[in-house]
């Protein structure tokens, strides 16, 4: 039992060290990847049929909705007429509660980690990057299942019917007499660099702790 709670303090001790100089260097940088996540897209989607060879676009930002506008028509108005059709709910950006949240929660790891740039220690990394793995899977999970409530919460009284579906999250699909196409927007890979760019970070911060460990440990054993 003394010898687990000699462990434990050294990990606690261990996680209160700085972190390194090159480590806090990937994290400024990883800041800079926000700004085209609130530039591009998250995702985008395309509709095509005998009656739209050229596709409807929908891109689908932070912060909002957008359909791709021209002289003659506006796409995200065309769509949710088509989803009437099919008793789908139409697509308003009042229905998206992410579009409140994400902007928050990207501006909250932008600023602690300007924080952990300038006050912070191991202790507030490994933190930063846990959360932003959960921040990640859940903003996966809410995406996939708002897609899953539009294809299968049909109108019964639709004026056609046809079977509950789920949207494709990544790819091309046939739904009912339209081919649709959903690909992750450069906001997406905005977010999984900055993602990646903090584990990088992470990574590069304990192996220099542990590096810098060592080295104390051989410098205080006897006879060095």
């Amino acid at each position: 039992m003394i010898q687990v709670k000699t462990r434990l303090e050294a990990y606690q001790e261990f996680l209160e060290r700085p972190i390194a100089g090159v480590a806090r260097v990937i994290l400024f940088i990883s800041v800079f990847s926000v700004i085209w996540v609130f530039r591009e897209p998250l995702w985008t989607m395309s509709f095509e049929s005998n009656q739209y060879p050229d596709p409807l676009k929908m891109a689908i930002h932070i912060n909002h909705l957008e359909g791709q506008k021209t002289e003659m028509r506006d796409d995200l108005r065309e769509i949710n007429s088509l989803n009437h059709y099919i008793g789908m709910r139409p697509l308003l950006e009042s229905d998206f509660s992410e579009f409140l949240w994400l902007p928050f929660a990207v501006g909250f790891f932008v600023i602690v980690i300007l924080r952990a740039l300038v006050l912070g220690n191991l202790r507030d990394l490994v933190d930063i990057f846990v959360l932003y793995t959960y921040f990640g899977l859940f903003s996966a999970w809410t995406f996939y299942n708002r897609l899953y409530q539009c294809g299968h919460n049909l109108s019964p009284e639709a004026p056609i019917k046809i079977e509950p579906f789920t949207p494709p999250i990544y790819g091309r699909v046939k739904v009912a007499n339209f081919w649709v196409e959903s690909f992750p927007g450069g906001g997406s890979y905005a977010l999984a660099a900055f993602g990646a760019m903090i584990f990088l970070a992470f990574a590069v911060a304990l192996l220099m702790a542990w590096r810098r460990a060592r080295r104390e440990r051989k410098a205080a054993a006897p006879g060095a």
